[in-house]
């Protein structure tokens, strides 16, 4: 199968012929027919995750079909269109049976832990707990960031965040999990404010149910420390955000989203953060703030967000701004070390995905 090779971490990877992956027991063998690119994959690339090791193929965001699958997983065959989770979860530990599958402690993660979707085929572990059936009327681009992007951000905002009708929601970053959060948190009747250091994500924020937009920082410092992003939020908002969410990952965004917030208020992080970062304990303690962290989304969760994608009220697939070829790899993943790009880039790994 041709994939993408990441030989050294930060250096261009290479497109190449590799073995299709082996099935594993009670796993799947998936044909991806779409992969999404996201900020989390450059972290990969640039070997900011202890879990990647050399060589590696990254990717975690995909919509497919099974190609093979183990005989032993009732209910599914070969042929069916599937999208899983980036979180592929055991169902057997504690918190697998308490209905945490987001946070497993035996998960496995494509792209991370073993090699991902920047190939023609991934496999995928654990099939009966991971496999979502993919509605005939999504098509595989909009479906391919639904795994990560989109998941996350439904359940950081319905269930983490727990965001209310008419709640002030201050969302920094409009890369494709950002705008995921301003599309959901909209149709939720929040009132969203989007900040960025992009003007055309802001613009696409806008578009997607924003209701205003701060321009912040400078290109590549996203709201740096007394750039005035937090005192135009607490003046829009009368006092501060109910919930910030920061879907970058910069300490930087950290303090500026803390800033924001109005007493009691509930920050919430989506954005991987390479370094630890700083806390004003006591400000958390004397303003009764709350930190909280949102990791993808369990497959037995993606039915009420699929439902919600099918009635309309959201169009994750007005997100994705580009598609290209594993060719095409290297340079969008070097494109992500400046400003984050507007909107969602796709990969089709096979060609056309039809």
């Amino acid at each position: 199968m041709r994939a993408v090779l990441i030989d050294r971490f930060g250096e261009a990877p290479t497109v190449t012929d590799l073995p299709e992956p082996e099935l594993p027991a009670g796993g799947a063998i998936l044909q991806v027919r779409a992969t999404g690119l996201c900020r989390s994959d450059w972290h990969a690339w640039l070997g900011h995750d202890a879990t990647v090791s050399l060589p590696h193929v990254p990717g975690h965001e995909l919509a497919a079909t099974i190609a093979e699958i183990d005989p032993a997983v009732p209910g599914w065959q070969a042929g069916q269109r599937v999208i899983v989770p980036f979180v592929c979860a055991c169902g057997e530990c504690e918190q697998c049976l308490e209905g945490n599958q987001q946070v497993c402690t035996r998960q496995l993660q494509p792209g991370f832990d073993y090699w991902g979707s920047f190939a023609e085929y991934v496999a995928v572990p654990y099939a009966a707990v991971n496999l979502v059936a993919l509605p005939d009327e999504l098509g595989f681009d909009s479906a391919a960031a639904l795994g990560c992007r989109f998941a996350t951000a439904y359940r950081a905002v319905t269930a983490v965040g727990n965001v209310q009708p008419g709640e002030w929601l201050a969302v920094f970053g409009c890369g494709g999990v950002g705008l995921s959060v301003v599309m959901i948190a909209a149709a939720a009747g929040a009132q969203v404010i989007a900040v960025d250091t992009n003007p055309a994500a802001l613009a696409m924020a806008s578009r997607h149910g924003a209701g205003h937009t701060v321009l912040a920082g400078r290109a590549g410092d996203p709201a740096g420390p007394g750039d005035g992003t937090a005192e135009q939020i607490r003046q829009l908002t009368g006092g501060g955000a109910a919930v910030t969410m920061d879907a970058i990952g910069a300490e930087s965004v950290v303090q500026t989203a803390l800033a924001s917030l109005r007493p009691r208020g509930r920050h919430v992080q989506l954005g991987l953060l390479p370094e630890p970062v700083r806390l004003d304990m006591s400000s958390l303690a004397f303003r009764e703030l709350s930190w909280l962290g949102s990791h993808g989304m369990a497959a037995h969760d993606y039915p009420a967000m699929l439902e919600l994608v099918r009635s309309g009220a959201v169009r994750p697939d007005e997100l994705v701004t580009g598609v290209i070829g594993l060719d095409g790899v290297g340079q969008a993943l070097a494109a992500m070390s400046g400003a984050a790009p507007a909107g969602i880039t796709v990969i089709h790994p096979g060609g056309e995905p039809g």
